[in-house]
């Protein structure tokens, strides 16, 4: 048998106050003079307004129309082997109109970072039908390039299947997002087609 590891009883442990607790009189005295600070800073309060593309209307993003131009991250091409879909015409049947996956060199990066259990998903992102993007920034985290690409420019849907990203790309106005659920694309936040 092994030696069992002793646990501490919680009533047994010395407690401290910590340096920061506000039950301290040295925090009380710097508390009152922060409140009195912030008083009298309030009116000068300076909050920067971002400039909001001038191609969106309302929620609706007018600079959307086909050939769509999709952003594709490391994720969703995984997903894309994962469920055996072929990615062009999926996408076409999707979003009914003609594509153009852009993958970006971070999103290349990543894949051959990840190594030989994705490399299916390298050899599509490979293909020579895909359109690519070299990106000028340092360091090759894919995520942080497809959002800094949208907010710039407003032209793309993204292709995703990761749920941090989409959560950051959802607080952009006007972007869709493409991601795979159960042998389909589905696509989200994409207008309806303007009334003739």
């Amino acid at each position: 048998m092994g030696v069992q590891k002793k646990t501490r009883k919680f009533g047994a442990v010395k407690r401290i106050i910590g340096t920061r607790d506000a039950r301290l009189k040295k925090n009380q005295l710097a508390g009152q003079k922060d409140d009195g600070k912030k008083k009298s800073k309030d009116g000068d309060v300076v909050r920067e307004i971002p400039q909001v593309s001038s191609a969106l209307f309302f929620q609706h993003n007018t600079n959307l129309q086909p050939p769509y131009s999709i952003l594709v991250d490391t994720n969703f091409l995984s997903h894309t082997v994962q469920y055996k879909l072929d990615m062009l015409p999926t996408m076409m049947d999707c979003l009914y109109a003609t594509c153009r996956p852009i993958i970006t060199s971070c999103v290349m990066a990543e894949l051959e970072k990840l190594g030989a259990k994705y490399r299916i998903a390298l050899k599509i992102a490979r293909d020579e039908r895909w359109e690519r993007l070299q990106c000028d920034h340092k360091g090759v985290y894919a995520d942080d390039c497809l959002v800094d690409r949208v907010m710039k420019h407003k032209i793309y849907i993204i292709a995703t299947n990761d749920r941090d990203l989409k959560r950051r790309i959802r607080k952009v106005p006007g972007v869709p997002i493409m991601s795979v659920a159960r042998g389909k694309y589905v696509i989200e936040r994409l207008p309806d087609a303007p009334e003739k």
